[in-house]
């Protein structure tokens, strides 16, 4: 299982033929660790809204499922153009959104302009949507984007411009923010009108409703469970499935249990915790490589965080060894660093924190900390690829902390009343759990997402290091943006927005149903690709 692969997706200029007309008679039931926040790809940054949205919103570009890197998917193929200033992409034909209009060049041109100029009464307080983490700005701030335009060269062929190159473009357009939506099933939505509430979250009718050209359909989304239906004019591979049904279960031991007894047929996250009782049980394990990251944020907007040498006293409190050994999966390693080391750029001699009590409570005393209680948040009810055990980690780092002198007063918020909107929209805050998982293949979907940009997350705002990151992503590829990053990685530990904590190993369950499933390290796991066994 660990082996499986999808079908490759068809070569550049080829068609995949007529739409399937395969039997599809199965449903797959996948357990999740939380609500999706909202079905409107555009508008999310977490990876339960995606984990669905990818069924129904397909992008540009794919992600090949053995080497990861860019493969066709709504485009058949690409070109760079204007010294790295343009990418012409062709089209695949043949294909329409699921209320039957056509997918086109004028489609794409749409859901770009959108992106582009997406209303700032509706965006998130952080401001860091992936538009933004990619393209830089919105058209608000027009002169700080990337973006220029997006041209319709003709039905099945579209130009995107940008004001500068940036060299990850093509990958990051596999990141599921980038789902083509229906123009036509936007507007009725009144996408851009948060005119509803859900789990907290003001969210559109389209929202709700979302209207892509994936394998699979909205049928419904209830409290705790989401329903979609195959599509049966889908262009591309079969599916077995005809029906997926995502049912929310928080907690790891209540998906194991479902799991054993039957309800689901597999669910991802799992926690060391429940390895036993799965494998005990039979069941299977699939695991991801590594491709996210763990972090403690330091708010420097927070009192005596500002303080370098209180946030040098944090990192060498921190044991991270007793902390990965005890919390996360066996092959989980220390991070030094935030970008995976499977991208290339790991700088060897990094400025390091190593775990030194007694040099943490020097450092303390020297920054004149009095006892000041820092707040530190952690979310409860939730499971992330990043944070298997959140309230584990929170209870060992705190313990830590306390150990050297911290006097740390815990902020528990549960997952689903906005737990991210909490540490990264507002700067009430000291400490705070956190991670990133990787949608694409460049070290800037990681410093770039996190530091490229003043954020209320850190409190952090250093031109030299904003400025930095923009100069690497528009350097090519080759050892001169690799050394870019290799820099940048020190100037971040330097700095110490953030201490690195973790490049944690994922895992999916699957029960005996399921005889291949897509395992993919960045998440682009879609459910038309899954067999199961009839019963």
């Amino acid at each position: 299982m660990a082996g499986c692969t999808s079908p490759g997706a068809p070569a550049p200029g080829q068609t995949s033929g007529p739409p399937s007309t395969a039997p599809a008679r199965l449903t797959f039931t996948m357990g999740t660790a939380a609500s999706p926040v909202s079905l409107d790809a555009a508008l999310v940054s977490d990876t339960e809204s995606f984990r669905v949205t990818r069924q129904i919103l397909e992008t540009l570009i794919d992600v090949d499922q053995n080497t990861g890197v860019p493969a066709p998917l709504l485009a058949t193929k690409w070109e760079e153009l204007n010294d790295r200033r343009s990418y012409r992409f062709t089209l695949r034909p043949g294909v329409t959104f699921h209320d039957g209009t056509a997918f086109d060049a004028e489609a794409v041109r749409a859901n770009f302009e959108r992106w582009f100029n997406l209303p700032k009464k509706i965006r998130p307080a952080n401001g860091r949507l992936p538009f933004v983490a990619v393209f830089g700005a919105h058209a608000d701030s027009r002169a700080e984007s990337l973006y220029v335009d997006c041209k319709v060269l003709g039905p099945l062929e579209a130009q995107l411009d940008l004001s500068q190159p940036y060299t990850g473009l093509v990958a990051a357009l596999a990141s599921p923010a980038f789902g083509i939506s229906s123009p036509a099933a936007l507007a009725k939505g009144r996408a851009d009108e948060l005119s509803q509430e859900r789990g907290g979250t003001r969210i559109s009718h389209y929202g709700l409703h979302p209207v892509g050209t994936g394998p699979f359909k909205l049928a419904g989304w209830e409290e705790g469970t989401v329903v979609l239906s195959a599509f049966d004019s889908y262009w591309g591979a079969a599916s077995q499935v005809s029906t997926v049904a995502f049912k929310v279960l928080s907690h790891p031991a209540a998906r194991t249990r479902e799991l054993l007894a039957g309800p689901i047929h597999g669910y991802g996250l799992v926690t060391p915790g429940t390895y036993a009782d799965l494998a005990r049980n039979g069941m299977q394990v699939l695991q991801r490589d590594p491709f996210s990251v763990l972090y403690l944020g330091m708010n420097q907007a927070s009192g005596p965080l500002a303080d370098i040498r209180m946030r040098q006293a944090v990192a060498h409190a921190v044991d991270r060894s007793t902390l990965i050994d005890s919390l996360f999966l066996k092959g989980t390693n220390e991070a030094k660093q935030f970008v995976p080391p499977s991208l290339g750029v790991n700088n060897e001699q990094i400025t390091y924190y190593g775990y030194d009590p007694e040099q943490s409570r020097a450092l303390l005393k020297a920054a004149g900390y009095d006892g000041e209680p820092l707040t530190f948040h952690y979310p409860l009810n939730v499971t992330r690829a990043y944070l298997p055990t959140p309230e584990k980690v929170y209870a060992e780092l705190s313990r830590q902390l306390t150990a050297v002198g911290f006097n740390i007063k815990p902020v528990p918020v549960a997952w689903d009343d906005g737990y991210l909107q909490q540490v990264q929209g507002t700067d009430d805050h000291a400490l705070h759990l956190a991670g990133l998982s990787g949608s694409y293949r460049d070290p800037d979907n990681f410093v770039g997402s996190l530091f490229g940009a003043p954020s209320a997350q850190f409190g952090f705002d250093s031109p030299v290091v904003f400025n930095r990151i923009a100069r690497a992503k528009a350097l090519p590829n080759g050892p001169e943006r690799t050394q870019a990053y290799v820099d940048i990685n020190d100037l971040l530990a330097r700095r110490l927005p953030a201490l690195p904590l973790a490049f944690p190993i994922s895992a999916l369950a699957m029960g005996p149903q399921v005889q291949s499933y897509p395992a993919n390290t960045m998440l682009d796991e879609v459910f038309n690709l899954v067999q199961l066994r009839a019963e």
